[in-house]
Order: C-alpha cells, then structure tokens, then sequence
C-alpha cells in the first residue's frame, strides 16, 4: 500500500504540473470563421487552462474539403508572453472562435485581467506544488529509514497539494470568465487536475494521519516494504523483540538466581569460631594423654 500510495501521490503532482485541466470550459459554437467574413462555422470550442498556459482546441466539419482541426497553446510564463503569442496567432491567420478566447485572456485593462488573474494563480501553485513534491521526496526517504517520522511527512506532503487547491482557488477571478459567441458561451469551471489534486491530498493526509495515529498507540509495531532492512535479521522490529527477549531472560535469570540463593542459611562467623575451638581442645587434650 504504501508503495501505491507514494506512487499514486507523487505521479498526480507531476501530471497535474504539467496538466491543462485546472480550468476548462467546451461548448458547441456558431461562429464566423474569419474576422469579417460571412461564412459560419459550426463546432465544438475548447478551452483548457493549465498553471502556465491555455490550450484552445476547435474542431468542426470539413469547410471546402479541408478539414478544421486546430489545437493551439498560449503559454504565459513570462508578463508579456500571452500578447507576443496572440500578436503571432493574428499573424498566422487561426479561426476567429480561437482569436476571441486569446483577445480576451490577453487583455489587461480594469476590469478585463483575466490573463494576469490566471498567470497568479498558476505561479503560486506552482511554487506549493514543487514544496509538495519536495515533501514526497523526503516523505520516500523517511519511509525507508524512521517510517514514524515518514507518516509525519506525508501529512504534510497532504497539506501542501491541498493548500495548491485552495490557493488556485482563491487566485481565480472574481469575476467569472465567460466568451460569448452568436450561439454559444464558454463557460469555465474546476478541471480534472484540480479534482485528482483534491483527491491526493486528502488520502495522503488521512493516510499519514492514521499511521501517526497507530504508531503512538502501537509504538514499534508500524512497517513498510519500503524500508531497507524490511524482512531480514537486522529489521529494526526483529532487533528490539531480540532485545525485549535477551532483556527478560536476563531479568528472570537474575530472579532464579535470588530464589535459589535465598534458600541456603548463610553461615554465621560465631560458628566457625566455636568449631575450630572445639577441635583444638580434643587435639590438646590428647596430645597431653600421650605423653604422659
């Protein structure tokens, strides 16, 4: 199990660091499919917004035997990125639904920030993300060695992916991002990796919880495959039975011993005494018969 666990945990703060399911948004659309032209376009939008990038995807039937699938990523790590990208998007003419969704993200003027309300929200779960993933690594190595201090460690791995949710989710824009078409709205809303975080997070912090909370009730008796002398003579539970065992038997030898002894009467000195005065009396006495 804990080798799942450790997987499952670890393999979820990458996926989701890398992902393009924090915020998501898929509507059918009518549109045109040029500025400024009259010809429509009748397809499915998509819009997915990752820590540092969005991914705009639009596919509709062929339009005069070419076919319309198009998938482009907006990355803005850097403050300027976002409007260089959709300056070079209008250079190589992209469909008019997929220039709307990157016009109005690259906006940056009152009350139109959702750009910048995105790019915080992404670099600051982005930094909690990487401390958890820093946690995950320690949690792995504590497992190996002390398991008691590697359950506290991934209570805190736990934390840290939950406190990426929150602070995702108090980043957001307060004001909710909708992209209005003739027929259609992209409407946005939590993502699969937002979802797959919360769920990590919160098995790896009860899990950790619960193992904290069996190794001080039951000290000693918790372990995991993970550790590195797990099953053989010198596993850490195996030496401190032997100690237990060596430490009990010496304590009841010590006892046998005490018993035993307690049953002979010590010798008393007056006793010896007399003894050898008896002896020496008899031997002086007929030392003197004989030589009379």
């Amino acid at each position: 199990m804990s080798v799942t666990l450790s997987l499952f945990v670890g393999s979820s703060i990458l996926a989701t660091q890398c992902g393009s399911g924090w915020h998501v948004a898929c509507s059918p659309i009518v549109s045109a499919y040029q500025a400024f032209s009259r010809e429509k376009i009748s397809g499915s939008l998509g819009a997915y917004i990752g820590l540092n990038h969005i991914n705009v995807t639009l596919t509709a039937p062929p339009i005069n035997g070419s076919d319309v699938n198009f998938n482009e990523r907006l990355s803005w790590s850097a403050p300027n990125e976002l409007q260089e990208r959709y300056r070079d998007a209008l250079y190589r003419g992209l469909p008019f639904p997929m220039l709307t969704v990157a016009e109005v993200l690259q906006l940056d003027q009152e009350g139109f920030a959702w750009g910048r309300n995105y790019r915080a929200a992404g670099y600051y779960t982005c930094a909690m993300l990487w401390a958890a993933f820093t946690s995950w690594l320690l949690m792995n190595i504590l497992l190996m060695v002390v398991p008691r201090y590697g359950a506290y460690t991934m209570v805190m791995t736990g934390l840290l992916v939950l406190g990426a949710d929150l602070t995702y989710l108090w980043l957001l824009p307060e004001a909710p991002l909708q992209v209005r078409f003739e027929v259609g709205i992209l409407k946005f809303e939590l993502g699969w990796c937002f979802w797959l975080n919360l769920i990590a997070g919160g098995v790896c912090s009860a899990i950790g919880l619960a193992i904290a909370c069996l190794d001080l009730v039951f000290p000693h008796h918790f372990s995991t495959i993970l550790e590195v002398d797990y099953d053989t003579p010198y596993d850490r539970h195996v030496i401190i039975e032997d100690s237990r065992y060596r430490g009990r038997k010496k304590k009841s030898g010590s006892m046998s011993s005490n018993k035993s002894g307690s049953l002979e009467e010590p010798r008393s000195p007056w006793s010896t005494r007399i003894l050898r005065y008896v002896i020496k009396t008899l031997f002086s006495s007929r030392s003197s018969k004989l030589f009379k």
